[in-house]
């Protein structure tokens, strides 16, 4: 019996911009699949389930709560013209992966197995949480492209914990797991700043590894421009963003607000820097909690967001 990675998101219409649903991951034709991971690895049972395992769903409804036909083929200002440019690129919606509440580890397994899949048909991974942790099972799966990985992290925090009660496939873990995965090699962490749940050991650890750290302060002294001037390379990169790491003014859906994050502005050009820069392989979203939206503020740029990796991506000429 064939076991199911994942399922159909919830709601009508459920997929993102309404592009095709496929959950058959073992021969995938695409350019560019989206992927729900609703649930991170829980630090208490009472946590399995939250208002951020409610985003990969909320997300794809408000994204086609715009006119879809409008968001696709009208000349889009943040990239010059309509979305796909015209190109025959072809976009798929794989749906939300299965958990099984009383398997807290399973939908890791799943996740990083539909990844694979998708990551193995060179096909570009939008991943929507969840947590922080649900990257853990997607930045394994990134072992299937061989040559070594530059991950850039934008975050209002540092992510370096080994475990938080036992638990070290947590959100408090992502980066750390990623510096022990022998596929990433150089780390670029954005927009630190307040209070987390890193200790000066953490800090200590993440700068002895060799992690860029530019913190919020510092990326607003020195620019974008300059940030990029700071990742090494030419790719292959991975992107992982916390919406905690954008300003609350722009994204205030997120357990832990923070002042002083990017704005809309910088987090475009990073996107579109960072794809001109080299092949991204994939991205994730992560950490919106719906229920602490204001005006759907927080849907607005991420839909934006999103729909900009997607429409650099496709002018940078990775398919076809």
């Amino acid at each position: 019996m064939t076991e199911h990675l994942t399922e159909p998101p919830g709601g009508t219409p459920s997929t993102f911009l309404e592009f095709p649903l496929v959950t058959d991951l073992d021969d995938l034709d695409a350019d560019i699949a989206v992927l729900g991971i609703p649930f991170g690895m829980p630090y208490t049972a009472s946590t399995m389930a939250n208002d951020q395992s409610r985003a990969p769903d909320a997300l794809r409804q408000a994204a086609n709560s715009f006119d879809i036909a409008y968001t696709k083929n009208h000349f889009d200002w943040d990239l010059g013209g309509p979305l796909l440019d015209g190109r025959d690129i072809k976009i798929v919606d794989c749906g939300n992966v299965t958990a099984d509440m009383a398997d807290h580890k399973a939908h890791y397994r799943r996740a990083e197995r539909a990844a694979r899949n998708i990551l193995g048909a060179n096909t570009t991974l939008i991943t929507l949480g969840g947590d922080h942790g649900i990257p853990i099972p997607v930045m394994r799966a990134l072992e299937v492209h061989g040559a070594p990985i530059t991950l850039v992290h934008v975050d209002a925090h540092l992510d370096w914990r080994h475990e938080v009660n036992g638990e070290t496939e947590g959100y408090s873990s992502p980066i750390r797991r990623a510096s022990e995965m022998p596929w990433i090699d150089k780390i670029v962490q954005i927009g630190m700043r307040g209070i987390g749940s890193a200790r000066s050991g953490e800090v200590d650890d993440a700068r002895a590894y060799g992690a860029e750290i530019i913190d919020a302060y510092e990326m607003h002294d020195i620019g974008i421009d300059a940030v990029l001037e700071r990742i090494p390379g030419a790719g292959p990169y991975y992107l992982t963003i916390d919406a905690d790491g954008i300003d609350p003014t722009i994204m205030p859906a997120v357990m832990a607000p923070t002042p002083g994050g990017l704005d809309w502005l910088q987090i475009r050009k990073l996107i579109h820097g960072l794809v001109n820069k080299g092949r991204v392989l994939g991205m994730d979203l992560v950490e919106i909690a719906p229920m602490h939206d204001v005006g759907k503020i927080t849907m607005v740029y991420a839909e934006r967001l999103i729909c900009n990796f997607i429409g650099t991506s496709v002018r940078a000429g990775y398919y076809g």
